[in-house]
């Protein structure tokens, strides 16, 4: 089952569109289930849909919106957690089969599973997570559930075989950073981050070709996208971040990405801005690292020295 959401992402401009199969599809998962501080996940999708229709079709570099971006109907979020992630995994397989990446706009962060649980099994190689987050989502089980949020990175783990890099991260339990230890989780922590020279990042040599990117915004600086459930200061700024995912994406095939854990709130556009604006930077880096749309430099300044206008 499916709910309607309307717009559909980056739909203000899509006349101009180029008509092909798009390669990328966007699916709104509106869930918010296992929320453990601040609330709204569950209008997330709506607001970054909203949100993309002030987006310019040039994003810095290049137009992604040319390899074609389609919006699936949202996913109906109503029921017990293991019948919701049988919907998503549906409209995730539906996209695969037809050589599409899929993007899933969360909802709270537990919606990360289902994608990766197809990806896992139709991939023919290995999978590498890369996670932009404040927290590991490395608990075993959290207020009850081994499904919750603060779990999700650890069940991809353990049910998929995946490897994981953590970005990020400056929240974690004691049960987390024994976890990562025994389990050797590659991570990149908030302290680490901060004076790093991100342009020279490399992943390590034998992580997986094949990777898949999950966002939680908060994984950013609560200064860049505030509308979060649990934000925490000193995270990565807005560049930081889009340097780290050209590292990672560079000669690798990203299979898919979601964006999750926007909580809109009254009066903060620019939160719900920025999250659109993240999912289509990351468009852009995946597009121009396949060569599926042209890169041309930035426009210049031009002054003109005798103008009597400066």
């Amino acid at each position: 089952m499916h709910t309607n959401i309307s717009p559909g992402f980056l739909e203000s401009e899509m006349e101009e569109s180029t008509g092909r199969e798009p390669l990328f599809q966007v699916i709104p998962v509106p869930l918010e289930e296992t929320v453990s501080y601040g609330g709204g996940t569950g209008r997330g999708p709506a607001a970054i849909l909203a949100a993309s229709q002030q987006l310019e079709r040039w994003d810095g570099f290049s137009e992604p919106l040319a390899a074609g971006i389609g919006t699936s109907p949202a996913i109906d979020c109503s029921g017990e957690i293991g019948v919701i992630y049988s919907r998503i995994e549906e409209a995730v397989q539906a996209v695969v089969d037809r050589q599409a990446i899929p993007i899933v706009l969360g909802g709270e962060h537990s919606v990360s599973l289902a994608p990766i649980r197809v990806l896992a099994r139709t991939s023919a190689g290995p999978i590498g997570i890369i996670q932009i987050d404040a927290h590991a989502d490395l608990r075993d089980s959290f207020e009850g559930s081994p499904y919750s949020h603060a779990c999700v990175m650890r069940r991809a783990l353990e049910e998929c075989g995946c490897a994981l890099l953590q970005f990020g991260v400056r929240a974690l339990c004691r049960e987390e950073v024994d976890y990562r230890r025994d389990k050797r989780v590659a991570h990149l922590d908030g302290r680490a981050i901060h004076g790093m020279n991100l342009a020279t990042f490399s992943l390590p040599v034998t992580f997986p070709e094949n990777i898949y990117l999950t966002i939680d915004v908060d994984g950013l600086d609560p200064s860049v996208i505030g509308a979060t459930g649990t934000p925490v200061p000193g995270g990565p700024g807005w560049y930081d971040t889009l340097t780290f995912i050209e590292r990672v994406v560079a000669g690798r095939n990203v299979l898919g990405f979601d964006l999750v854990e926007l909580a809109p709130r009254p009066g903060d556009h620019g939160s719900d801005f920025a999250a659109a604006q993240l999912v289509y930077s990351v468009m852009g880096i995946i597009t121009r690292n396949l060569g599926a749309v042209r890169e041309m430099p930035f426009p210049g300044l031009t002054v003109e020295t005798n103008s009597n206008n400066l």
